[in-house]
């Protein structure tokens, strides 16, 4: 029987470069890693299109990548995430973990990998129609779902955008769900899978559930709590595995989570990201 997953505030955690439970977990195995993109391996930058990783933290995961096994979770397109990085023989879960695809073995499958294009198509369309009468919106479409992003978006304005969210879902009832993120409405099919689902069915496909291998996922949003609480809330018969939040101090206190450890900026990443590869 599994164990619901410790929920605590961030700042309650441990920083994952002095925590001595992440060299007692890793010690004598091999890390399998598991990182989100954005807000992560670059800093959240106000157009997402910027968000280009430097070439040191390429040489990074590069190099990271030579000695375990490492998969990219990300919410972006999986093509996207492939351009920004300048890498193309790491495994990414794009769209939230519905489009998988691993250079060795193609397109990894799942159960909920197609049969909502139709809707995706049609979402997207009445989205870039109505956001264009909202200023500072940018619509982004995705494989699988569309975002909606309002950084730019004055605060007179955002009820127009949550009304804008709100419409869409109603048109379309039980077919879809908004997962929220920083400045972005995602809107998606509503299917029973996210980045924690994904991340267990990597481990299955790439022959990671063993004892020898410690699961590791990094991550900063709230979507990236469902990889956290899936890590944790292992049956009995598996350790569980080490979440790691990126989050500036400052907002620590507000942010619950079930992460183990954190860490406070992209660069600190880096430094732990090269430690395992060292």
């Amino acid at each position: 029987m599994s164990v619901p997953p410790v929920t605590t505030t961030a700042d309650r955690l441990p920083h994952a470069l002095d925590a001595p439970v992440m060299g007692e977990r890793l010690a004598g195995r091999s890390p399998a890693v598991f990182l989100d993109y954005d807000g992560v391996l670059t800093p959240i930058v106000p157009r997402p299109e910027d968000a280009i990783m430097t070439d040191r933290m390429r040489e990074i995961v590069r190099s990271l990548a030579g000695r375990c096994s490492v998969c990219v979770v990300s919410g972006r397109d999986r093509g996207v995430v492939a351009d920004l990085m300048g890498l193309d023989d790491l495994i990414i879960a794009g769209s939230h973990g519905f489009d998988i695809y691993d250079p060795v073995r193609g397109p990894v499958v799942h159960e909920a990998s197609r049969g909502w294009e139709d809707l995706v198509a049609e979402v997207t369309e009445r989205v870039q129609r109505a956001a264009a009468e909202i200023e500072g919106t940018q619509v982004e479409p995705k494989h699988a779902s569309v975002a909606l992003h309002d950084r730019h978006v004055a605060d007179a304005h955002r009820p127009r955008v949550e009304a804008l969210v709100a419409a869409v879902l109603a048109e379309h009832p039980g077919q879809l769900k908004v997962t929220p993120g920083k400045f972005v409405h995602e809107i998606q099919p509503k299917i029973d899978w996210n980045k924690g689902k994904a991340v267990e069915h990597l481990i299955g496909v790439l022959d990671l559930d063993r004892p020898d291998i410690v699961p590791v996922y990094l991550g900063d949003d709230i979507t990236d709590e469902d990889a956290f609480r899936a890590l944790a809330d292992r049956d009995d018969h598996r350790e569980p595995g080490l979440g790691i939040l990126v989050i500036d101090p400052a907002d620590a206190p507000a942010r619950e989570t079930s992460a183990t450890a954190v860490l406070a900026t992209v660069d600190e990443v880096g430094r732990f990201l090269d430690g395992l590869a060292r």
